[in-house]
């Protein structure tokens, strides 16, 4: 699954949009937003309410974030959880 990111403050995603549905359990970050300063000094943060949206709801994202949590990608961010991108590279158009 492609998600594209087109809002990100301080490291954690605000607006975004599946760009490709195919395999939700393997979600790639794509990055089409304006980024200051401090908006992606560290992994990206996707809170998991809206992954799960993303993907269709609970019940299909639940085995998906069980995988990503037992990778350590779920991580908690001002009390609520995120999906972790923690590697990622600019890429020219």
């Amino acid at each position: 699954m492609r998600i594209r990111a087109t809002a990100v403050f301080e490291r954690v995603v605000y607006n975004c949009f599946v760009s490709d549905p195919g395999r939700p359990e393997h979600p790639v970050l794509e990055m089409d937003a304006l980024l200051r300063e401090g908006d992606a000094d560290g992994p990206v943060l996707l809170p998991v309410p809206q992954f799960m949206a993303l993907v269709g709801g609970p019940e299909v994202a639940e085995p998906i974030l069980r995988r990503l949590s037992s990778q350590g990608r779920v991580v908690r961010h001002q009390d609520v959880a995120h999906l972790s991108f923690p590697t990622w590279q600019l890429v020219d158009d």
